[in-house]
């Protein structure tokens, strides 16, 4: 009797199922988020805008939210992503109330593990694609820090993601001073929202503003801004630029 073996390809195992998943471009995502220092804490601001694409699919995203006791986390990009960070800082915070010590963790504390889990998903070529702003109050100390989708990292009395790394932190570095009122720093972060609203496609006019103090974390109600459009350069802005189409 003879038996006929076929001879199977070297990568026969390797089906479907073990393919390595990679979120390759994100789906749904926020744009820009702005926050700052005041006298009392920070203050941090993001419209409600979700964009499929380059189409505006969902206007109701809160992308502040509070974390702990002494923090305040902002996203802007994939929005999936963020809320699978906000499971991971679940965790995080559970396990360390768990330890039931009297002791809790601080802003620089999350900002330092935000930090190891974007730079780590980023060394696995599957980076969670968000770029955060963690702020918070602990002990009277304010600390302001973000960090990009590959682990980049840095403090600062102000900050900025998205567009608004380019337009606003110019804005924030000529308006902001230290002893800056929580009237005063509303109104600088409104100022920036404007002008991103005018410029950033992705934006729109619904916003919230979030302040974190000793007391704790106050996210506002939605609000639109008062806007004008009868500029000049709004109404031709091609006029006068070479090259354009």
């Amino acid at each position: 009797m003879n038996f006929t073996v076929s001879k199977q390809p070297e990568n026969c195992l390797l089906g479907p199922e073990s393919d390595s998943q990679r979120t390759l471009y994100p789906y749904v995502t926020g744009t820009s988020v702005v926050a700052l220092k005041y006298k009392d804490g920070i203050l941090m601001a993001a419209d409600m805008g979700g964009s499929y694409g380059s189409t505006l699919r969902y206007k109701n995203v809160e992308r502040m939210k509070p974390i702990g006791k002494h923090s305040l986390l902002g996203a802007s990009g994939e929005i999936s992503d963020f809320q699978e960070i906000l499971r991971y800082l679940d965790d995080l915070i559970l396990y360390d109330n768990m330890w039931d010590d009297g002791n809790s963790l601080g802003p620089k504390e999350v900002h330092n593990y935000l930090t190891r889990v974007m730079y780590n998903r980023r060394n696995k070529f599957n980076p969670l694609w968000n770029s955060l702003v963690l702020g918070g109050v602990k002990k009277g100390e304010k600390y302001l820090g973000t960090v990009s989708m590959i682990g980049v990292n840095f403090e600062d009395n102000h900050v900025a993601t998205g567009f608004g790394n380019h337009l606003a932190r110019p804005i924030l570095r000529q308006d902001w001073h230290e002893n800056l009122s929580f009237e005063d720093g509303v109104k600088l972060l409104e100022k920036c929202m404007r002008v991103l609203l005018y410029r950033d496609r992705s934006a729109i006019n619904k916003l919230q503003i979030a302040k974190i103090t000793e007391e704790g974390v106050t996210i506002s109600q939605p609000y639109s801004l008062k806007t004008y459009w009868e500029f000049s350069a709004f109404a031709n802005p091609a006029q006068g630029a070479v090259g354009t189409w």
